[in-house]
């Protein structure tokens, strides 16, 4: 699939969650709105606050039958949908606990309104409705918030590239116009188009947001990049290997998407449990009226009141609540944090967890440098040397750069403007500092250009795993 048509079914399945947000909020409100006058209406309301004078009236009964109507049909329908679903598929769950609850308290009430002896519960079929479309409009917006998280990976990839010519000149193009063996252009401080290999150049790339690796990676000649991560000081040249679905963005994108769409274990278990409620509240119903006429109750009437007593009450509010506000605090918990669900039912099982092993990539850390330590190898003293390295490197947008010239600003170190800087490409910077040669330079340099440097406290900070920079004054 190309990355335009990717961008494209990704921002659909965005706009369908989005549009299943505003559908049950608007449901929600609507029947909260009726739900008031249909409770202010209920018999045993009244009766309860005393209030039969003041709220019945001729026909309210027909009134409240009117607005339980809508509420039922307009409020209830995706419940009722569901419920048509579930028994096609054979596999009862929450919907048809919920559809079956509200319709057998919906039409006994409207039976007895035209004449039915027994007491209406339109009450309970409004509130019900109510909190189950409050449950699913909560865990609708958990689901929406978790698909912004594939709305900024779409964002991680350019939609152009500079697609290089055989006689050498560029062109823009659109990226699902790359096939592989292409050469791409990217220039510094752009983001890399496609997975490739590195023909031509050296640069560092941050890769942080695709890998959480913090730290910039070199990329030379024969390295394998990734599309979507963002090239360093230098330009480099890039061979096309992988496009549309085989890149690794967007096998990542297709990995959040499926693990959104699956279901948790809580979710499979509360399913499980509203099968075996439904089967319970019919169980209970017909057995509650086979036992009231069994017992001498004549009256059908009677019976049938205390059957349908017995399955509305069966449904349990709560369990329309408890799940969807489990899904929506943990999905909106770990999304602040910085984590794509991959396996909700792993997600779940973490909890039993005892000790997580992890290795030196560098995901743990945040991504800026500091300057821990200060080995001057000359005569001169840790000011001066941090107040040269902090000259050059302010005229560098690379992390340790930004770290070198923020530990000479905690310091409240004055340094002068460099001049006529450079980048050596995947190695560090050079310039002039007040008429002097600089350089800030990384070990594999100094290596190149074989100078040797052998110093006990240098050796025992790279053990410690950090990061050695070095500081050349006229190449010293």
């Amino acid at each position: 699939m190309s990355g335009a048509h990717k961008h494209l079914k990704t921002a659909g399945h965005h706009s369908h969650h989005a549009h299943m947000v505003a559908d049950f909020r608007r449901r929600f409100w609507v029947t909260l709105a009726l739900t008031v006058p249909v409770l202010a209406l209920a018999p045993l309301i009244q009766s309860a606050l005393g209030l039969e004078d003041v709220l019945s009236f001729r026909g309210d009964r027909y009134l409240q039958f009117l607005l339980a109507s809508v509420v039922y049909f307009y409020g209830g329908w995706p419940f009722l949908t569901g419920l048509v679903g579930e028994l096609r598929e054979k596999r009862p769950g929450m919907m048809t606990l919920v559809g079956l609850a509200i319709s057998v308290a919906y039409f006994y009430s409207a039976s007895v309104v035209f004449g039915v002896r027994g007491e209406v519960f339109f009450w309970e079929t409004v509130t019900l409705i109510d909190i189950m479309l409050l449950g699913h409009w909560i865990e609708m917006r958990s689901v929406m918030g978790a698909s912004r998280a594939l709305e900024k990976l779409v964002q991680l990839m350019p939609s152009e590239a500079h697609l290089v010519r055989e006689d050498g000149s560029t062109e823009e193009v659109p990226i699902d116009a790359l096939d592989p063996g292409d050469r791409v252009l990217v220039k510094p401080g752009e983001k890399i188009p496609v997975d490739g290999a590195v023909v031509e150049g050296r640069t560092t790339v941050n890769q942080a947001a695709l890998t959480g690796e913090s730290k910039p990676v070199e990329k030379g000649v024969g390295d394998e990049v990734i599309g979507g991560s963002v090239n360093g000081e230098s330009a480099v040249t890039v061979e096309v290997q992988k496009t549309g679905e085989e890149t690794y963005l967007s096998q990542v994108i297709e990995m959040v998407r499926r693990a959104q769409e699956s279901r948790s274990r809580t979710q499979d278990l509360a399913d499980r449990a509203a099968m075996w409620l439904t089967i319970v509240a019919i169980a209970a119903g017909a057995l509650t009226m086979a036992a009231w006429l069994t017992l001498g109750h004549e009256d059908f009437n009677f019976a049938l009141s205390r059957m349908v007593t017995v399955m509305v009450i069966t449904c349990p509010h709560a369990l329309g609540l408890a799940i969807p506000l489990v899904v929506a605090v943990s999905t909106a918990l770990s999304a602040r944090q910085g984590l794509l669900i991959r396996d909700r039912s792993a997600f779940e099982r973490a909890r039993d967890l005892d000790a997580i092993v992890f290795d030196k990539t560098g995901t743990l850390t945040q991504g800026r440098f500091g300057v821990t330590d200060l080995v001057p190898l000359a005569d001169r003293d840790e000011e001066e040397i941090l107040a040269l390295a902090a000259s050059l490197e302010s005229q560098s947008e690379h992390p340790i750069a930004a770290g070198i010239v923020a530990a000479a600003q905690e310091r409240n170190l004055a340094f002068p403007r460099s001049r006529d800087v450079r980048a050596i490409p995947g190695k560090g910077a050079a310039g002039r500092v007040d008429g002097t040669d600089v350089k800030v330079v990384s070990p594999g340099y100094l290596r190149e250009t074989g100078v040797a440097v052998d110093n006990s406290r240098v050796r025992e900070l790279s053990e410690q795993g950090k990061t050695v920079v070095y500081v050349l004054v006229d190449d010293r």
